[in-house]
């Protein structure tokens, strides 16, 4: 079971583990919030390994009869409400779905593996958010204090202890993963670098926070994939595991990256799409930097990222530019029509 599957990351995993695990059925669980789009899965959807399931993991009921009819061996929880101003402005939303959402997935796996842990899995994708900022020095190590600052970070951070206290008091099999920014092919617009790429086809500002001084560091979502992959089949239980890119980049600098490609690709003026770039109030309680220490994975799993920034950077522009139906079906509420084709009725 793979919740949030048709999400960005979700719909990266799902596709990598029905090509590479033939004889495995893969259940992707999907309440199709916003953010979650089939549209993503369509080169595997016919695939004798693949089914999808739309449903909401804040329904308890609703999992528990899931878990009833297929009685899974693993969970991949990716399901999650995940940005941060959103988070700002409905905090309760990510309380659910985070937090209650997470709990009724652990009852479900409890319940049915009945002890029985053997071949069993539970695993539960985190963000690096919940370390909260870092100053010029220093990354986050599995054993950083937690110290979230914004609603969604909290609502993570109150999931990943739940996780653990299951691995804890139940014994349930547990896994735990906490990720830099991703980036790369099917991300929801409202993220930084799709939103500036569809402002710039668009000639609309380009909204950067404060003075665009703060530090992210990023992975390309393929190589994210790779590592839930690593983890779960390899993963020691009750352990956390800090993925990282080892790309640490100011916000300005990938915006005005991203511009120069653009002006390239789309045979625009050098300079033109910097023009664009239009400075807002800053972010509530916005972490100045994050940075991940990824030495466990490393030297543990021997996971290493394989797409290097300017490469993953490349592929990532022109994928949305060779798909620009898809961003104006997203940014329209249109490719809510796919699945309402698809799968309504069924």
């Amino acid at each position: 079971m793979v919740t949030g599957g048709a999400g960005f990351i979700g719909s990266h995993l799902v596709r990598l583990l029905v090509k590479k695990y033939p004889g495995t059925l893969i259940v992707n669980f999907d309440k199709l919030t916003y953010a979650g789009n089939l549209a993503n899965l369509t080169d595997i959807e016919a695939s004798p390994n693949y089914r999808f399931i739309k449903g909401d993991i804040v329904d308890e009921e609703f999992v528990m009869s899931t878990f009833e009819t297929h009685r899974f061996d693993g969970v991949i929880h990716l399901a999650a409400e995940s940005h941060v101003d959103r988070s700002i402005v409905s905090p309760k939303e990510f309380i659910m779905t985070n937090i209650v959402g997470t709990v009724n997935l652990l009852n479900a796996a409890r319940h049915y593996w009945n002890g029985h842990y053997e071949g069993k899995r539970f695993y539960h994708v985190s963000t690096d958010e919940v370390y909260g900022s870092l100053g010029d020095e220093g990354k986050f190590l599995e054993t950083t204090p937690y110290d979230p600052r914004s609603p969604y970070s909290a609502s993570k951070a109150s999931s990943d202890h739940l996780v653990r206290a299951y691995y804890h008091t139940y014994g349930l099999p547990v896994v735990i993963s906490n990720c830099s920014n991703n980036y790369g092919p099917n991300q929801f617009p409202e993220k930084l670098i799709p939103l500036i790429i569809n402002n710039i086809r668009h000639r609309k500002s380009l909204p950067v926070y404060g003075k665009g001084l703060n530090v992210r560091d990023w992975l390309y979502v393929e190589d994210h994939a790779r590592a839930i992959d690593l983890i779960y089949q390899k993963g020691k239980d009750g352990q956390t595991y800090n993925i990282g890119g080892n790309n640490e980049r100011q916000n300005i600098d990938i915006v005005r990256t991203l511009c120069r490609i653009m002006d390239r690709k789309l045979g625009r003026g050098e300079g033109e799409s910097e023009k664009l770039i239009t400075y807002v109030t800053d972010r509530a309680g916005h972490d100045f930097r994050y940075a991940i220490d990824s030495s466990r994975l490393q030297n543990e799993l021997n996971w290493r990222p394989e797409v290097k920034f300017d490469e993953g950077f490349e592929k990532t522009v022109d994928w949305y530019l060779d798909n620009q139906k898809w961003l104006d079906e997203v940014t329209s509420g249109d490719y809510l029509k796919y699945y309402e084709k698809m799968y309504q009725g069924r």
